[in-house]
């Protein structure tokens, strides 16, 4: 039985007393019934709301991660370094980073490997854009996006990580894919990791990262293969978080 997860992304977005307030919101809104939580803040909030979050049911993450564990990396943050401040998770490839910085595959693959051997979680976002869905081209291009991890990672690069599914079309932009859609691309990813190990297929948490709210978010965890949600902008309203999170439980 896999127990779903709902992760926050709070993106570039916050002051340090937003975020802290909205940690210690959501903090006091546990316990969870039956589903792990967990807060993405920026960078710099990560202290904060590590703090607030120590010892409770909510867990915190990363929105990225360097691909290298040390070095001459001006800007970067290494997994030892947030798992040092208590992160359990670390995004990576999320649509934003692939599209405004032009990362590609392999250094997402890269990104993922590094957030293993440092200790962390990988959420792994794949995806594809509105002309690629419209082309038919959505399995071949998330089959690419999860062959360049296995490529760097190995075949066992599953066996400790999470995927998230973004349907790039359905980012910010108020479309969300149905129930239906979500269901059939959570599945067809399923079925690539199972080819190479059906005990990590069939363990893996598949998270729905295109604009779930509280309105759809019961209709999105009723199928079989989506294991929870990567939420943006509602993860900064405390109520609506909170109320995906009892849903999802």
């Amino acid at each position: 039985m896999r127990k779903p997860l709902i992760a926050g992304n709070w993106k570039m977005n916050g002051t340090r007393a937003n975020a802290g307030a909205l940690a210690r919101a959501i903090h006091d809104g546990a316990p969870f019934a039956d589903v792990e939580v967990a807060v993405l803040p920026p960078f710099v909030h990560l202290p904060d709301v590590v703090a607030i979050c120590e010892g409770g049911d909510v867990r915190v993450g990363a929105q990225n991660v360097a691909d290298q564990a040390s070095g001459a990396y001006t800007g970067e943050v290494s997994a030892a370094m947030l798992a040092e401040f208590g992160c359990r998770y670390a995004l990576v490839g999320h649509s934003e980073r692939r599209t405004h910085y032009g990362e590609s595959d392999e250094l997402v693959a890269k990104r993922f490997a590094a957030a293993l051997a440092g200790g962390l979680v990988p959420i792994l976002c794949v995806g594809e854009t509105l002309a690629e869905r419209e082309a038919g081209e959505t399995e071949s291009v998330i089959a690419r996006q999860l062959a360049a991890v296995v490529e760097v990672a190995g075949d066992d690069a599953f066996a400790d990580a999470v995927v998230a599914y973004e349907p790039v079309w359905a980012i910010g932009t108020g479309h969300t894919a149905t129930p239906e859609q979500a269901q059939a691309v959570h599945a067809f990813v399923r079925q690539r990791v199972a080819q190479l190990d059906a005990d990590h297929g069939e363990r893996l948490r598949i998270l729905y990262g295109g604009s779930m709210k509280a309105a759809n978010a019961a209709a999105l965890v009723a199928m079989e293969d989506v294991d929870g949600g990567l939420i943006g902008g509602a993860s900064l309203v405390p109520d609506d978080f909170l109320s995906i999170c009892r849903t999802a439980g």
